[in-house]
């Protein structure tokens, strides 16, 4: 039998106890299912995430779930940093151990269990330090923070002077949606890659509720997969007639990365109860 450690708020650790834990993480293509890590010599290790996800969750802090599950289980393996489908790889949890437990620096990997955890699966559940791990990513400590909008975190601490001290290029108003376009326009056909996506991206931070999509539809047929995915992401909170049908032609994309982008943004946004575990949670 493989070990493994799910952390969770401790708000949940009467169901836990009573009842498992439920599939409530969101993993690759949308499968839901449970994050945990190896049990490994190092506590230190076992418990990396902690600190993380406290970042997100901060109710009466957080427990260790400690999981029993078959050596022959399926689980998912791989870092954080890259979950597209080539990289997480399907293995059995006893090989997940030990592939985990062979790297030189096993921060910043992931175990995904696509299914719920039974009350029998759980060993037991205790109180663990709220202090241990890294926070952001592995090896921040030390490193200039990106102040970025889809970096900084809003209201977190020291937030607004980290703003001052390191001001982004991009802050500030953002381009119209004109000079976006003409942006998309001047970038020829099929148009620079790069260039595409730096326009997506914009539309993507700028979290309307409606945009030209008419503008922007030929560029699921784009050569780069890259762009296609940036669309996505890009048009995924637009309220536009038209949408559902662009989203609906990225999901039977040729390449693995797109389908995953556009299943998430078909996905409805559905607010959680005050007891649910974060998203997230490993």
């Amino acid at each position: 039998m493989a070990m493994f450690v799910h952390l969770t708020a401790a708000a949940n650790a009467p169901r836990i106890r009573r009842a498992g834990i439920r599939a409530a993480s969101h993993g690759q293509g949308g499968a839901r299912g449970v994050y945990c890590f190896p049990v490994l010599p190092s506590y230190t290790l076992t418990h990396q995430w902690m600190r993380e996800l406290g970042r997100f969750d901060r109710r009466g802090g957080r427990v260790a779930v400690h999981v029993r599950l078959d050596d022959a289980q399926p689980v998912l393996v791989g870092s954080y940093g890259d979950r597209s489908r080539s990289a997480q790889a399907e293995v059995p949890a006893a090989e997940a151990v030990r592939r985990i437990a062979a790297l030189d620096d096993p921060r910043g990997w992931e175990v995904f269990l696509p299914r719920a955890v039974g009350r029998a699966e759980v060993h037991r559940v205790r109180a663990a330090p709220q202090v241990v791990g890294w926070r952001y990513c592995p090896d921040a400590h030390g490193t200039r923070p990106c102040t970025c909008f889809g970096c900084r975190v809003r209201g977190g601490y020291g937030a607004r002077r980290l703003r001052e001290r390191f001001p982004h290029p991009l802050d500030g108003p953002p381009p119209p949606t004109g000079v976006l376009l003409a942006r998309i326009a001047a970038a020829g056909d099929p148009g620079d890659p790069a260039e595409l996506e730096a326009v997506l991206d914009w539309f993507m931070l700028l979290r309307r509720r409606r945009g030209p999509i008419a503008e922007l539809a030929h560029l699921a047929a784009h050569p780069e997969h890259r762009v296609r995915e940036s669309l996505a992401w890009a048009i995924r909170d637009w309220r536009t007639p038209g949408v559902a049908e662009l989203l609906a032609v990225l999901a039977d994309d040729p390449h693995p990365d797109v389908r995953e982008a556009a299943a998430d943004a078909r996905r409805p946004v559905q607010q959680a109860p005050a007891v649910a575990e974060p998203s997230p949670a490993r």
